[in-house]
């Protein structure tokens, strides 16, 4: 068998996936865009190594570890922005970036730097968490810029929501989404400040794929009520969802409450559960492993992005809260300029009529999903790199002529054989 060279060992090598992401709190929303992807490379390089970076590895590995053969979590970038002296954007991502340039100044987390070298693709998994509610996370776009800046790897980051944007902090996001290589944002505010096109939310990259929704008969009217984040007050939303459904005459037992994160989404439905004897609660464990409880003939009352999403996704009808004006407004509006069909309350005194027009139509969806993969596509395709120079072999040192030799006998020429030895790279 003919030797394998450096340049077919790098071209063969397994690659190495990186992706960042808010995974593991349990967020619904997060936990199905994580879950996604990883279904996507599970299907297209199941022989990748995949590494998610998030702020929770141990219960990311819970929920998600079965959905690649070769996935691992860790929290290395999460990590940094935590560590870094101040939450001022700038400071942050200063910080971040010289600790990926010099893990000595973060000795605790080397090893995980030093695997931020040696990736093909860096990917920022969408969703609206880098922006000015936490504004230390804009530290994950330096950390992926400055790995990319290292590796030579493909940067990429999809479906983001990006407002609203922490004073003064435009021009740096700017900049360091200019060093990626694909960039994409879920809303048209985003997209202006980026001054690039719009897309979709990452969850369009599943689709109506089958296990997303939950088999059987499901609750006429469902509700998904958060706690937090709720500039308005849990109280007053109560309220507003109360005078909804007795506005729209609805039997109590017809409801179901859906909990999108464990706790936060029950604080609202305990105010309420007196007044809505017999309806269903589907905790979190429940909705995540059997599916959202879904159907076309449903009426929604959410107050959380992704339920409007894959409720209209699916064709139901619904009515989305904003809870708090400059973040959740833009998300429900984001889906409601896509076509959703869905009413959007930003004032809770208003009680709407009961919506009927369904959500999204299913060629809007096809298309949504579609879009998705053809970037899918152009992230994960094969990177081909340059092999790196081998160094050229050192000659062996010439012998001493030796004086008791007779001169008659040749000294070697141009054609003598040399033995050299050959540095391979592990494959």
């Amino acid at each position: 068998m003919d030797p394998v060279t450096d340049a077919q060992a790098e071209r063969f090598r397994r690659p190495v996936y990186y992706l960042v992401a808010p995974a593991g709190f349990p967020n619904y929303g997060d936990e199905l865009i994580a879950a996604s992807w990883l279904r996507y490379l599970a299907d297209v390089a199941p022989d990748a190594d995949v590494w998610v970076d998030t702020h929770s590895p141990g219960p990311s590995t819970m929920l998600l570890s079965d959905l690649h053969p070769r996935v691992r979590f860790t929290d290395t970038l999460w990590r940094l922005c935590s560590d870094a002296q101040s939450e001022d954007p700038w400071q942050v991502a200063a910080w971040v970036r010289d600790a990926v340039n010099n893990p000595g100044v973060a000795p605790r987390w080397f090893h995980g730097i030093d695997l931020l070298g040696k990736v093909d693709v860096l990917h920022v998994l969408g969703g609206g968490y880098i922006n000015k509610l936490w504004p230390q996370h804009i530290g994950l776009l330096a950390g992926v810029a400055a790995a990319k800046a290292r590796s030579g790897a493909r940067a990429a980051m999809t479906g983001q929501g990006l407002l609203p944007v922490c004073d003064d902090a435009a021009p740096l996001l700017r900049t360091l989404v200019e060093q990626f290589d694909v960039a994409e944002v879920r809303d048209q505010g985003s997209a202006e400040l980026l001054d690039i096109g719009m897309g979709v939310d990452d969850a369009f990259l599943a689709g109506r794929a089958q296990g997303l929704y939950a088999e059987g008969d499901v609750p006429e009217v469902m509700l998904c009520l958060q706690s937090d984040l709720v500039d308005v007050g849990a109280g007053r939303l109560a309220g507003a969802v109360l005078s909804m459904l007795r506005s729209w005459k609805i039997d109590p037992a017809n409801v179901g409450v859906v909990e999108g994160i464990p706790r936060a989404d029950r604080e609202v439905y305990l105010l309420l559960e007196r007044d809505l004897p017999g309806a269903r609660f589907y905790p979190f464990p429940e909705v995540w492993g059997s599916g959202l409880p879904v159907s076309p003939e449903q009426t929604w009352i959410t107050t959380r992005f992704h339920p409007h999403l894959m409720a209209a996704a699916a064709g139901a009808s619904g009515v989305a809260v904003s809870v708090h004006p400059d973040y959740y407004a833009t998300k429900h509006r984001s889906l409601a300029d896509l076509g959703s069909n869905w009413t959007l309350v930003e004032d809770l005194s208003e009680v709407p009529e009961r919506p009927s027009a369904g959500g999204f139509a299913v060629g809007d969806v096809d298309r949504f999903r579609a879009g998705k993969i053809a970037l899918a596509r152009a992230i994960y395709a094969p990177i081909l790199r340059e092999p790196e120079p081998k160094p050229e072999p050192e000659s062996a040192p010439e012998p001493e002529p030796d004086a008791d030799l007779a001169p008659s006998e040749p000294e070697p020429g141009p054609g003598r054989i040399r033995r050299h030895l050959s540095r391979f790279r592990r494959p």
